[in-house]
């Protein structure tokens, strides 16, 4: 596949977030060997927490209708996934949630989601730089039918790492993060 295209986004609703400052880096990656990439932040699009009363009183609301859209125009995803209490974010399995639901009789669900190829990483505070997360979101994404690169990235005390303008002061740590998201771009493109 020629110039694929990529989905990127960090997991986290804060706007200072390290992992979507991560995501961003890695998207560079990506766009440099090659793919186009969309680079979002979750917080722009609110979403209720999944409730399929709510979803069937009043159908999927807007932003994850937009969600959905941009997840179904991609061929790939990389996700910057925090760390919250040794887990995944609520806010990422929330938006995933909605995504993966059928907005039709004649839809499966999770139809935008199977068959697409992921990179995953990870950035935290702490000692573990994400690494708990990720052990839980690898099999999260390949249970819902999503291929994810075997590499993946955590960084430890992130915020002693990275500057003002969100680069790594590492040159080899900036390098393994550009090369995750150009590993992905390579992967659609072969």
């Amino acid at each position: 596949m020629k110039n694929p295209r990529i989905l990127a986004f960090g997991g986290s609703l804060r706007a200072a977030s390290f992992n979507q400052k991560l995501a961003a880096i890695a998207a560079r990656g990506a766009r440099g060997a090659g793919a186009q990439v969309t680079l979002i932040r979750l917080r722009d699009f609110p979403l209720p927490l999944f409730d399929q009363d709510l979803e069937d009183a009043k159908g999927m609301p807007e932003n994850a209708v937009k969600l959905k859209t941009l997840f179904a125009e991609h061929d790939g995803l990389l996700i910057a996934s925090p760390e919250y209490n040794s887990g995944f974010t609520a806010a990422l399995k929330n938006a995933i949630d909605w995504v993966s639901r059928a907005t039709s009789p004649d839809e499966a669900p999770l139809s935008v989601l199977r068959g697409k190829t992921a990179a995953i990483l990870a950035a935290s505070p702490g000692g573990y730089g994400g690494s708990r997360s990720l052990a839980q979101f690898r099999p999260f994404l390949e249970n819902i039918g999503i291929t994810v690169l075997p590499e993946q990235v955590t960084i430890p005390k992130v915020h002693e790492v990275i500057d003002e303008n969100g680069e790594f002061t590492d040159p080899a740590l900036q390098a393994r993060v550009l090369e995750l998201g150009a590993k992905l771009a390579r992967k659609l493109s072969a």
